[in-house]
């Protein structure tokens, strides 16, 4: 697992400046170019970039949420290199799909209310906790030590903004899922409020021989208590592949 540009320890792109999300989601719904600095095709080179420099000819690739975006790309554009697909909370961008709810987006375009850590880590919790799986909830301290950990090694909202305009900018990639041959395992929570269920559904109808897993009372994280059956389910795929 690496750090995507614009996140964590990997490169910033300070120069692009922050992006207006609201414009470029306003640009998308009227069918208009979305100017970014940079494209999920781009973070899916990076992806294929690090496999290189490692020398790993092909790998099992798995992709969570935009993570699941990035590896469709992968998977259609250097098919010779994913030897099995994994695409969980994710979607393949089809305009009709249903969109994240209300209380969800407002979440995800909502600030701080300070600038101080305190306050970074109760907005970070906040979304959390509306984002997340409602049959599962986080035992409070562990989600508080878990963000807390991820504040002090790289609090960076404005990358995370530039990775939303490209998922904005990036589109509908239904065209490009009949070029995946991979194996591929798709994995969706019922309760996601961010990107619904009838997304999965969705990426399993458009590639070919995909598995697709909905599991109850999951949103839109990785809850401790489903761990073991999402290990399992991941791991049974890889297998076959």
């Amino acid at each position: 697992m690496f750090d995507n540009r614009d996140a964590g320890l990997s490169t910033r792109f300070e120069s692009a400046g922050v992006p207006n999300l609201m414009r470029a989601g306003l640009l998308y719904s009227l069918r208009l170019p979305v100017r970014v600095a940079y494209s999920l095709e781009d973070m899916a080179r990076d992806a294929i970039g690090v496999m290189d420099a490692l020398a790993i000819d092909r790998a099992h690739v798995l992709g969570v949420s935009m993570g699941g975006m990035i590896a469709q790309l992968m998977a259609a554009r250097a098919p010779e290199r994913v030897r099995s697909l994994g695409l969980i909370m994710t979607t393949s961008g089809a305009r009709h799909l249903p969109g994240p709810t209300l209380q969800a987006r407002a979440a995800m375009l909502s600030r701080p209310r300070g600038r101080d850590f305190d306050a970074q880590v109760a907005h970070a919790i906040g979304i959390w906790n509306v984002v997340g799986s409602p049959a599962y909830p986080p035992d409070p301290q562990a989600l508080r030590t878990r963000v807390e950990q991820a504040i002090r090694r790289a609090y960076y909202p404005q990358g995370l903004a530039r990775q939303l305009a490209a998922v904005i900018a990036s589109g509908d990639r239904s065209a490009l899922l009949d070029r995946i041959r991979a194996p591929t395992l798709v994995v969706h929570g019922r309760a996601d409020p961010l990107v619904p269920a009838a997304c999965g559904a969705d990426l399993a109808r458009k590639i070919g021989g995909a598995r697709l897993e909905i599991i109850d009372g999951m949103g839109h994280d990785l809850p401790a208590p489903l761990a073991p059956r999402l290990a399992a389910l991941v791991a049974e795929h890889c297998g076959r592949a």
